[in-house]
């Protein structure tokens, strides 16, 4: 695959562009439904691709291979998001606001699709399913370059989805998968412009850096998140170890898994032994700073490269704070801008906490793990964006957008 071949794509995603941004609301929603019957259909296509990714991610000893496996359960919550989206309100069908202004010009800011969507991303195949499902809804077309080890896995879903399309009497072209996960391929997406309006890097710190760098097309960028849960003086002990440990180890290998512990030492004497032997009951490896350490003496000491590592493992670093200033200051200077959590009974804590840490979401008494466009209704999710232009968190439908101005007159002439 060469240059020229992605220029074909980006051409063909262009046209295909245009076709779905005339669709209505029904027709998008007949395009959804058809896919997730199609994923239904071909469960075992599927599977069978993905057996094949998983040989080889287990003969690596890949620490990603729970993002990368597929199941009939998985395939079938695949199948149920895009069923959802299909329930969600067209973004496309509204003008956010209308006014006339002195002259007597109607103006309407009116949603519109952003063109052709760029997805680079890693061992993640419901990530093709979620992209196919969030931009036809948004009226985009998608090309999609997903890493080496699913492309088996992407290739089989890409199929089934692209067959759907046909089936409605769509362009197939409205969701592609470059089939080459060579680095240069990925580069010269970077640099597709004019056949790709906006790109969206999905995966670890260092893909997503890669891109943010490299890249001439806008980027959105997305995804690195070294979260943090800080537990107060004045914590409910019992709720800090049940959060704790669900952030930590219901999914490590995720964006919104938590990453590092910071305590209060007020409670860190009663609070870090009972939250490191229930981490360690997980298989948790647990790394200190020399406070935690003097109180739990088993515990590796963190490096300097700790604070800002982002593990998708089952590995936490902890760290005792004299203070809550001290733990926002630490979270701001660290953290990747994901998710970030305060456990406290304290409202003024809370509030500190919410107005003082930057991050795109900030949770009190409650798991990092709920950073999920699905569990904030969304349908589905394109990314988690981590900065501040255009959208920020959990990207669904109407970060899929942007506005047109539509100016109605009736002869005016400016002055």
């Amino acid at each position: 695959m060469d240059k020229q071949d992605l220029i074909s794509m980006g051409t063909a995603a262009q046209q295909a562009a245009k076709v779905l941004a005339q669709l209505d609301n029904a027709a998008k929603n007949r395009a959804l439904n058809a896919m997730a019957d199609a994923l239904i259909a071909h469960v075992d296509d599927i599977l069978a691709a993905n057996a094949k990714d998983m040989t080889a991610a287990q003969a690596k000893a890949s620490k990603f291979t729970d993002r990368l496996l597929l199941t009939p359960a998985r395939i079938a919550d695949m199948a149920t998001g895009l069923r959802q989206v299909a329930g969600l309100a067209d973004p496309t069908a509204r003008a956010d606001q209308a006014w006339r202004n002195e002259a007597g010009l109607l103006i309407i800011q009116q949603r519109v699709p952003l063109g052709v969507v760029g997805m680079i991303y890693e061992a993640r195949p419901n990530v093709t399913v979620d992209a196919a499902g969030l931009t036809l809804k948004s009226g985009n077309a998608v090309i999609l370059r997903g890493g080496r080890e699913a492309l088996a896995s992407n290739q089989a879903l890409a199929r089934v989805l692209q067959a759907a399309l046909q089936a409605v009497d769509l362009p197939a072209e409205a969701v592609q998968l470059i089939s080459d996960p060579s680095h240069e391929i990925a580069n010269e997406m970077m640099h597709l412009n004019g056949y790709i309006d906006v790109l969206i890097p999905r995966g670890g710190a260092g893909l997503i850096q890669t891109v943010v760098k490299n890249a001439t097309v806008p980027v959105i960028e997305t995804g690195a998140g070294n979260c943090h849960i800080y537990v107060d003086k004045a914590a409910d002990l019992d709720m800090a170890i049940a959060i704790t440990v669900n952030a930590k180890v219901q999914r490590p290998s995720v964006c919104n898994a938590a990453e590092k512990l910071l305590i209060h030492e007020e409670v860190a004497a009663a609070f870090l032994p009972k939250i490191a032997q229930a981490l360690r009951d997980h298989g948790v490896e647990l790394r200190g700073d020399a406070k935690a350490q003097a109180i739990v003496p088993e515990m590796l000491a963190a490096t300097d490269a700790d604070w800002d590592t982002e593990y998708n493992d089952l590995i936490m670093a902890v760290k005792v704070v004299a203070s809550e200033a001290e733990a926002i200051a630490h979270i701001n200077a660290h953290n990747t801008k994901h998710s970030e959590a305060i456990i406290t009974d304290n409202y003024a804590a809370s509030q500190q906490f919410l107005r003082e840490i930057d991050a795109a979401c900030v949770y009190v008494n409650a798991s990092t793990r709920f950073t999920d466009g699905f569990e904030f209704g969304f349908g589905a999710e394109i990314g988690i964006s981590t900065q501040k232009l255009h959208a920020r968190g959990p990207m669904g439908l109407a970060q899929l957008t942007t506005i047109k101005y539509q100016i109605l007159g009736d002869g005016q002439i400016r002055a």
